[in-house]
């Protein structure tokens, strides 16, 4: 239940739920960020 809850959240940036037309180099980095804010707030919340 909660990988659904994460995917929801990063679909919110639009990364997973449409194509991704920027360089592939980036998307590693660039979902790495989003992920790594996303644990941040989850830190915050506990």
């Amino acid at each position: 239940m909660v990988g659904e809850h994460v995917n929801c959240r990063l679909k919110v940036f639009k990364i997973l739920s449409e194509r991704y037309r920027n360089r592939r180099k980036r998307f590693g980095l660039r979902f790495n960020l989003i992920a790594g804010l996303y644990n941040f707030e989850l830190d915050l919340a506990n």
